[in-house]
């Protein structure tokens, strides 16, 4: 066993994402820190809402702990994600610094926006290959009620940072904006984004909404038909994220550490975690009902789909490293 390793992880998966691939995570955040408290957020309910970026966890681990995994396993990006803002840590260039030169690897980060109107969190961002900030509204009210920001976060701050990092960043800006039914999904408010966003001119505009189980039952999902049409209102830069589909994985392992881990940073169906660890099926029931057992896991129904969500308390350490049982 290698002493010198973290026992805390900050590294996540292979896991499939509909918008990047196979995608390496790495979390750089106590759960959950966020300068939102948004509606449909996958993760659950903000427990530390706070805008000022700081030190959070040690940014050597975090690099130690992407080599050891990419020794282990292969992936099309790593991905700045977690369990809340990635921005909200001060030391995040050094991370995309150091997986882009020493490792070699493409890194995406997965941002709300909502810090870039500080020069020196744009500056942070510009060495990623990949920025995938998200919009939902061009109103105020619509923006507040969706989020619930951190009181710092306004619309007017959210929309200057966008165009600002615009201007400044050369890699691919592909704007996510996530419908809501009933909430932003109106010709109104669709109308004002087809605004903002020719304002802020992002490479591609992805058009998203609840596909997993949300922190708030009021966040409700879009239906497809009425997702592709405003896809086409929203002109030919708009795209509806897909369903991933892969054939194979190059997921590594197959033991209840990884599925544990993929558990914890999201809500997850049978099917994706058998593609991505290349479990069986009777695999993974067999760990599943190990981690129900023990109360690590529950079920939770999402429009007609089980998936597997992480229980509210924390995980014990050696449960991460279990086959189930």
């Amino acid at each position: 066993m290698n002493k010198n390793r973290v026992s805390t992880p900050y590294v996540f998966g292979p896991v499939p994402s509909r918008r990047l691939g196979l995608s390496l995570g790495v979390d750089l955040l106590p759960r959950k820190t966020c300068t939102y408290d948004c509606l449909y957020c996958q993760v659950g309910r903000t427990t530390d809402r706070c805008a000022e970026p700081r030190d959070l966890v040690p940014v050597e681990a975090v690099i130690r702990q992407v080599a050891e995994r990419l020794r282990e396993c292969s992936a099309d990006v790593v991905t700045l994600s977690g369990s809340g803002e990635p921005t909200l840590h001060s030391g995040i260039q050094r991370v995309i610094e150091a997986v882009r030169e020493v490792m070699d690897m493409q890194v995406a980060v997965l941002t709300n926006g909502s810090l870039l109107w500080r020069p020196e969190v744009r500056e942070r961002l510009l060495a990623a290959h990949k920025v995938l900030p998200t919009l939902t509204s061009g109103y105020e009210e619509t923006f507040q009620r969706i989020h619930r920001p951190h009181p710092q976060i306004t619309l007017a701050r959210l929309l200057e940072g966008l165009s600002a990092f615009r201007k400044e960043y050369r890699g691919l800006f592909l704007l996510e904006v996530v419908f809501l039914a009933g909430l932003n999904d109106t010709d109104r408010e669709v109308e004002r984004l087809r605004e903002v966003i020719g304002r802020i001119a992002p490479d591609r505009v992805q058009l998203n909404t609840v596909a997993r189980p949300p922190a708030d039952p009021g966040a409700v999902a879009l239906d497809r038909d009425r997702l592709k049409a405003i896809m086409t209102f929203l002109g030919n830069r708009a795209e509806i994220v897909a369903e991933f589909q892969r054939k194979g994985t190059r997921g590594a392992g197959n033991g209840g550490r990884e599925l544990l881990e993929m558990i914890r940073r999201r809500p997850v169906r049978a099917e994706e975690a058998c593609k991505t660890l290349g479990l069986d099926p009777v695999t993974f029931q067999d760990l599943i009902r190990g981690f129900l057992d023990k109360g690590l896991v529950r079920e939770e129904e999402h429009l007609g789909t089980t998936f597997y969500v992480i229980s509210e308390r924390e995980v014990p350490e050696g449960e991460q490293n279990s086959n189930g049982r």
